[in-house]
C-alpha cells in the first residue's frame, strides 16, 4: 500500500499556474477517491523562483488544495530553488515518518529526471512507482523526453550530481562540530591518523546522525550523505578524500596489501604509500589502527568476535612484516571506540571461543549469554604474536584525558552502536596515514 505520494511541479513555468491548479485538483480528487480507508501522505513539490516576492508556501495553490479533508493534514507543499533541494527535504519528511512505498506522480518528460535524482538521494530501503501527470504541450521549459529504456545523458547526469553535491555541502553540521580521537601513542610528525565520533555530519536519522561513514542498500543514508560526511572529516583531518581506501568487511581475517591485486572482501589493510588513507569502520566492533615509525608503514583493521578470533589483528601485523620487512616489536597498535564487556554478549557456544584463550575475556560464563571482552582477547593475542605490551593502547588506559577506547554502547553521544541502535545504525571509522 502506497504511504506517501509526490505530486512533481517542479518544471512548470507560472504562466501555466491555472492549468497546475486544475492538474493539482483532479490529482488529489483521485487520490481521495482511491484511498478513502488510508489516507496517504502527499508532498507536492513545486519550484522557487528566485526573488519570488510570494509570501506563503501554498499561496498560489490554494484554489486547488480547499475542499480535500481527508488530506488536508497530510498534504504539504514543498518549494526550492532546485530539484535537490526539494527531493532531499521531502526525503526527510518521508523518514522522520520512517515511510518507504512512494508513488510519484510527475509530468512524462521529467520521469528520466526523478529517477536519477532519486538514485542519488535514495536507497534500497524505498520504494518508487510512477505515474504521469498530463501536461500542456506548451510547456517548454521541460526536458526532451527519452526513449525507453535510454539513459540520461552523461552531460546531465553531472548535471544532477553536481546539483545534488552542491546542496549538501550547503547544509549545516549537525550534533555541534565535528571531532576526531587521536592517540598519543602514534607520532603526529609521522602519521595522519584518527577515530571519528558522530558529530559533525550531515545525516539526521536519529541513528544515523550525524556523521555516518557508510552507506548500505539497507540504511536510509545514501551514498551521496555518506560522501559529504567523509568531505568534511577529510577537510576537518587534513587528508584527501580521493586517496582514501576502506576495508571491505566480511568479519574475517583477510588482508589487502594496497597496490597489489585487491581482494573481493578483506577486513584489515596495510600501505607503505605517502598520501594514501586506510581506514576501518566500527559501530561495536573495534577499528584497530597499525603504525610502524621505523619502516614507515600502516595499516587498520575491523575487528569484531569472528575477526578478533580469526586473528585479523595480528594477520595485520604479518603483512606489515612480510610485505615491508617491519620489526614486529616496532609496530604500534591502537584499539578505537568499541562495545566494551560491560555491554557486549554473546550466545554460551561463541562465548566459549574467548574462555579458551583467556577466562577474563568472559563474564558470567555459567550463564547462556555471557559477556565477553574483545578488546582483551585482541590484546592477548597480539602479544602472543610479539607485539609488545607497551605499543598497544586500548581500555586499559586509566587517564581518560588520553582515552580513545570508549564504549560505543555507553556513549550515545559520542558514538554509533549496533548494540544499542539496532540494525539502522550508523558508522565511525579508525584512519591513518603516511605524512607527505
Amino acid at each position: 500500500m502506497v504511504e506517501a505520494v509526490l505530486i512533481d511541479l517542479f518544471s512548470l513555468p507560472d504562466n501555466l499556474q491555472n492549468n497546475i491548479q486544475g492538474l493539482l485538483c483532479n490529482t488529489l480528487e483521485t487520490i481521495e477517491k482511491c484511498s478513502s480507508i488510508h489516507a496517504p501522505f502527499v508532498y507536492v513539490m513545486c519550484c522557487q523562483r528566485q526573488g519570488s516576492e510570494r509570501k506563503g508556501e501554498q499561496e498560489f495553490l490554494l484554489p486547488a488544495l480547499g475542499g480535500f479533508q481527508s488530506l488536508k493534514r497530510k498534504l504539504e507543499v514543498v518549494r526550492a530553488l532546485t530539484t535537490a533541494a526539494a527531493l532531499y527535504t521531502i526525503k526527510q519528511r518521508l523518514d522522520e515518518k520512517d515511510l518507504s512505498i512512494i508513488k510519484v506522480i510527475l509530468p512524462t518528460l521529467r520521469k528520466d529526471l526523478m529517477k536519477a535524482y532519486i538514485d542519488h538521494l535514495f536507497t534500497a530501503v524505498y520504494q518508487f512507482e510512477y505515474e504521469d501527470l498530463q501536461v500542456a504541450s506548451d510547456s517548454e521549459n521541460l526536458p526532451e523526453p527519452q526513449s525507453e529504456g535510454q539513459t540520461l545523458p552523461s552531460q546531465d547526469m553531472a548535471l544532477i550530481q553536481s546539483e545534488v553535491q552542491r546542496h549538501l555541502e550547503s547544509l549545516p553540521s549537525l550534533k555541534g562540530e565535528l571531532t576526531i580521537l587521536r592517540s598519543s601513542l602514534i607520532p603526529d610528525d609521522i602519521f595522519l591518523h584518527g577515530f571519528t565520533t558522530r558529530t559533525g555530519g550531515i545525516s539526521y536519522i536519529p541513528t544515523l546522525s550525524s556523521c555516518n561513514l557508510f552507506s548500505s542498500s539497507k540504511r536510509r543514508d545514501p551514498h551521496v550523505v555518506v560522501k559529504e560526511n567523509l568531505r568534511r572529516l577529510a577537510n576537518a583531518a587534513g587528508f584527501n578524500p580521493e586517496a582514501f581506501h576502506r576495508v571491505k568487511v566480511n568479519h574475517a581475517n583477510a588482508v589487502c596489501i594496497m597496490g597489489k591485486t585487491e581482494p573481493d572482501s578483506y577486513d584489515g589493510i596495510v600501505t607503505n604509500q605517502k598520501g594514501v588513507t586506510v581506514a576501518a569502520p566500527g559501530a561495536d566492533c573495534i577499528p584497530v589502527l597499525f603504525a610502524d615509525p621505523v619502516r614507515k608503514a600502516c595499516g587498520a583493521a575491523h575487528s569484531g568476535w569472528k575477526g578478533t578470533l580469526l586473528g585479523v589483528s595480528m594477520a595485520t601485523v604479518n603483512a606489515m612484516v612480510s610485505e615491508y620487512g617491519c620489526n614486529v616489536k616496532d609496530i604500534l597498535v591502537v584499539l578505537g571506540p568499541s562495545v566494551g564487556p560491560c555491554c557486549y554478549k554473546l550466545p554460551h557456544e561463541s562465548a566459549e571461543e574467548f574462555h579458551r584463550i583467556d577466562p577474563k575475556c568472559v563474564r558470567l560464563f555459567d550463564s547462556a549469554n555471557p559477556y565477553v571482552d574483545i578488546r582483551r582477547a585482541t590484546r592477548i593475542l597480539l602479544e602472543r604474536g610479539g607485539v609488545l605490551p607497551e605499543n598497544i593502547q586500548d581500555d586499559s588506559i586509566t587517564d581518560q584525558n588520553q582515552n580513545v577506547t570508549f564504549c560505543t554502547a555507553c556513549h550515545s553521544d559520542k558514538f554509533y552502536s549496533h548494540v544499542r541502535d539496532g540494525t539502522n545504525f550508523g558508522t565511525q571509522i579508525g584512519f591513518i596515514s603516511i605524512k607527505d
